[in-house]
């Protein structure tokens, strides 16, 4: 399919410069390409739309992997892939859940590009689930993180066990310090819109706000009084410190999302599609959240703790400000902290008013809902069910995620407790559900 007919469908006017200058690098050469650009810019539309253009659809084998530092990047690399409906099939292979359950998948689906993470992609091959044969793309989405020492071993084994007549197509917003041989470059088109001497976008105000004690959770809650309803993450350097910090938050009646890599796949989905859907506005996380969430209108960054590297420093503020607007980062500075070295601007004093409002909640809340795409539901389904038997107008009813077992939606919060009275008990589609607020 043509990538003009796929932007027409999307409502999407034209590419960026960017996305111009990878499509014309991945379709019009033969040379590997690496894609260097900020956080925002549309790097995942940058190699996926001139793949379509190439990939065979008619085909029943794998053409194309795409290697991803985690689980949600390739989920939402997958869902960006199918919103073109191009025709290429997509499955998504990571930890977290049984392989078995992925190998049946990949032999319902014959998917034309497979989204994973190294491990898993690694033990799919050695069990020959993925055919290598037809793998004409190999993408390392993220690159500078697949590439680190964490990952090493397992990419060093997976990079070894793809046709090495592959095409290699790397994209990050920061670059690596090198690329290990075993990747296997040739000859590259480089494709690069950072710039050295901007750390952050000009879009982003940068603040510091001095804590007057060593524990700054008194002045985390302040500050995100006064921001009010405002969509803000938190970033924290250890998943015990997110825990702390969310349960903290709200006991003091804030809204909040709490993600870290610790958390099971079903409680990170849950945390990321609150805030994502509006139903939490303070999403408190680990530098996991730094890479690969594509969640658009993110106001406010706030270092609870400073950033290790400067790569960490310029994906955290990369969450705010994408494509053209403007976002704000707050530096929460305990008795004796100053900012690293590496972080090459000045920061703007803030003192907070001496008055401030409660807690702020946003409009929506989520609810879960127990069937999905396996059970003939639709997000139709869903907005009638709620509608006619939950007493909701549709003005009520925000985003709606119809996943294979189960579903979310986002509904007004001063209605929810007439929801949940009125749904129970009551069917969906003649099949009895389980419908519960998302905690």
């Amino acid at each position: 399919m043509k990538i003009a007919d796929i932007l027409k469908r999307l409502g999407i006017g034209q590419l960026n410069q960017m996305q111009t200058d990878a499509s014309s690098g991945i379709i019009r050469t033969d040379k590997d390409v690496v894609i260097l650009s900020p956080t925002g810019t549309g790097k995942t539309f940058a190699y996926l739309l001139p793949l379509v253009e190439i990939l065979n659809p008619s085909s029943r084998t794998v053409q194309a992997v795409v290697i991803v530092p985690g689980r949600e990047l390739a989920l939402q690399s997958s869902e960006v892939l199918n919103s073109m409906k191009s025709g290429i099939r997509s499955v998504c292979c990571y930890g977290g859940r049984p392989a078995m359950e992925e190998h049946k998948t990949l032999k319902q689906v014959m998917p034309h590009v497979v989204f994973g993470t190294p491990g898993r992609l690694n033990d799919h091959i050695d069990k020959g689930n993925i055919s290598t044969d037809g793998i004409r793309f190999v993408i390392l989405d993220e690159f500078d993180k697949c590439l680190e020492m964490g990952f090493h071993n397992e990419m060093e084994k997976l990079m070894n066990s793809l046709p090495g007549t592959c095409r290699r197509i790397l994209l990050s917003a920061t670059d690596a310090e090198r690329i290990p041989d075993f990747v296997n470059m040739g000859r590259v088109v480089r494709i690069d819109y950072t710039d050295d001497e901007e750390q952050v976008s000009d879009r982003v105000e940068v603040f510091g706000l001095k804590s007057p004690v060593k524990d700054k959770l008194e002045t985390l809650s302040s500050l995100l009084r006064m921001l009010g309803d405002k969509s803000s993450i938190v970033f924290l350097n250890y998943r015990e410190s997110v825990e702390r910090t969310a349960e903290y938050l709200r006991k003091q009646g804030f809204s909040v999302s709490g993600f870290h890599g610790g958390l099971d796949q079903k409680m990170r989905e849950d945390a990321l599609y609150k805030f994502s859907n509006g139903s939490s506005n303070v999403f408190v996380s680990t530098d996991l959240a730094s890479r690969g969430l594509d969640i658009p209108d993110i106001d406010n960054i706030i270092h609870y703790h400073l950033p290790d590297t400067e790569e960490a420093y310029i994906h955290r503020v990369g969450r705010t400000a994408r494509w053209q607007a403007s976002g704000k980062a707050f530096f929460l500075l305990g008795p004796g902290e100053t900012v690293p070295e590496f972080i090459h601007i000045e920061l703007q004093d803030l003192n907070l008013p001496a008055e401030l409002p409660p807690p702020s909640l946003p409009r929506m809340s989520t609810l879960y809902i127990g069937k999905g795409k396996k059970d003939k539901i639709s997000k139709g389904d869903i907005v009638g069910y709620l509608c006619k038997k939950g007493g909701l107008e549709p003005d009520d009813i925000g985003r709606i995620d119809v996943k294979d077992r189960y579903s979310y939606a986002a509904v007004c919060r001063q209605k929810l407790p007439m929801v949940l009275k009125h749904t129970r008990g009551e069917k969906i589609k003649g099949i009895r559900t389980i419908v519960e607020p998302v905690r």
